[in-house]
């Protein structure tokens, strides 16, 4: 039973001869009739009283037919999704998004494709990097923007842009000079990203460091925003650390002061898929705007994916130190 029998089917029962069928499947009729025999050959039962002036369906062509018209339905809806995903004329662009997404100009990512792309659909997911990584993998989205370091086993992974992470305090005394990984271990901190705690990417860095130098990191308070952290921080419970965009964001409180680490730290911005999985025409489009405001961000041309680990990655510029 093949998908050009059923449609031969439901043709000549809608229009009620084989040669009508024929017209509308712009086939010979001879054909429309030789895939309806065919079809009756396979279910070993007659489908249509023929000899009449119009084709009349017996008891087990009544039976058939609304399977027979589900198929042909189904066969048709899935050809055209498939097309207007091509034409991004519909289909639907599945994304992951960091958290601080804001701070790096994506909030209008969503707008700017809408208005291009008005038929297709968009599901954004915000979540912690270390959970956009898994979700790519496990095939709940194609495609997201995230922090490294990410466990990135099945995965592509494309660096854009690094973000130096600085140490914040409202006592400027604790800003004067390079903040070292020993110096943040004896310091009361104020975390975020609570829920993921050291999966975190920036605080798994910093973990790493720690480990190094054989000391602990341990938080006074961890909280799940970074807007609540700085809070925190300007009311004198404690310091944290926090990346250049949002410190260049209006959402950073006036009056804390930043230092960078003693040994640079950085959070870089990269693009992931699922190293077997061709993303959609609609989420490959939606990919290549978030790459090209990542960009536009660092005020740089475009170039070449470059290595997470070499320092020619794009930095982003602006500053208030």
């Amino acid at each position: 039973m093949t998908l050009n029998q059923l449609r031969a089917f439901v043709e000549a029962q809608r229009t009620g001869s084989f040669t009508a069928a024929a017209e509308a499947m712009q086939m010979a009729q001879a054909s429309v009739s030789e895939l309806v025999r065919r079809l009756e050959i396979e279910l070993d039962t007659q489908l249509f009283v023929r000899g009449s002036r119009r084709l009349t369906l017996t008891a087990a062509g009544e039976e058939l037919l609304p399977y027979a018209q589900q198929s042909v339905q189904a066969a048709d809806g899935g050809m055209h999704a498939v097309r207007s995903a091509g034409s991004l004329g519909g289909g639907t662009a599945t994304f992951g998004m960091p958290r601080n997404a804001d701070y790096y100009l994506l909030s209008s990512l969503v707008q700017t494709f809408h208005m291009r792309y008005p038929e297709v659909r968009v599901r954004l997911v915000g979540q912690n990097s270390a959970e956009t990584a898994a979700a790519i993998q496990a095939g709940e989205i194609e495609a997201g923007m995230l922090i490294l370091p990410i466990d990135d086993e099945d995965l592509t992974v494309r660096p854009l842009l690094r973000d130096e992470v600085f140490y914040v305090s409202a006592d400027p005394s604790r800003t004067e000079n390079p903040v070292t990984i020993r110096q943040l271990a004896q310091a009361d901190l104020v975390l975020y990203d609570a829920h993921y705690g050291w999966k975190d990417p920036t605080r798994r860095q910093l973990a790493e460091r720690a480990q190094l130098a054989g000391v602990r990191l341990e938080p006074r308070i961890e909280i799940e925003h970074v807007e609540a952290a700085l809070r925190l921080v300007a009311g004198r419970i404690g310091d944290t650390i926090v990346s250049g965009a949002v410190i260049d964001s209006p959402a950073f409180p006036p009056g804390l002061h930043i230092a960078p680490f003693a040994e640079r730290l950085y959070d870089t911005i990269a693009l992931a898929q699922h190293r077997a999985r061709p993303l959609s025409n609609a989420t490959r489009e939606f990919a290549r705007l978030a790459e090209d405001t990542i960009r536009e961000l660092a005020a740089l041309p475009d170039q070449s994916a470059v290595d997470a680990a070499h320092p020619t990655v794009p930095l982003i510029a602006r500053r208030r130190l």
